[in-house]
């Protein structure tokens, strides 16, 4: 177990930096894990990466799966690679969304 301390708010995260608790996830924290994941030092985070955040946090709890990328990006509105140039890793932008750690299939088709 990892704590961040956000604003003197424990942040707990699992060995490989996952949020523990789904339902905790703002979009401080947002900003804490993007912190620690070396994808921005601003807070709050770009509109563009917070509407990506959201949409695959809205989608995950719908389906209980990570959205094709090219979904995400036509669902927010934003250039079809969007995701690309925001989060260049996807499993990156899956731990900031503050989702629990992917299945190694989930994992698999995420990364292809």
């Amino acid at each position: 177990m990892i704590k961040v301390d956000q604003n003197n708010a424990d942040i707990i995260l699992d060995q490989e930096g996952y949020l523990r608790d789904f339902e905790s996830w703002t979009e401080k924290i947002a900003c804490a894990l993007a912190d620690q994941a070396n994808v921005s030092q601003e807070c709050p985070l770009s509109e563009d990466r917070m509407d990506i955040l959201k949409f695959i946090r809205d989608y995950y709890m719908k389906f209980e799966a990570f959205p094709i990328v090219r979904a995400v990006c036509k669902n927010v509105g934003q250039s079809k690679d969007c995701q690309y140039q925001q989060f260049p890793d996807p499993i990156i932008a899956w731990k900031i969304a503050g989702l629990p750690k992917p299945t190694p299939e989930v994992l698999a088709k995420i990364k292809h």
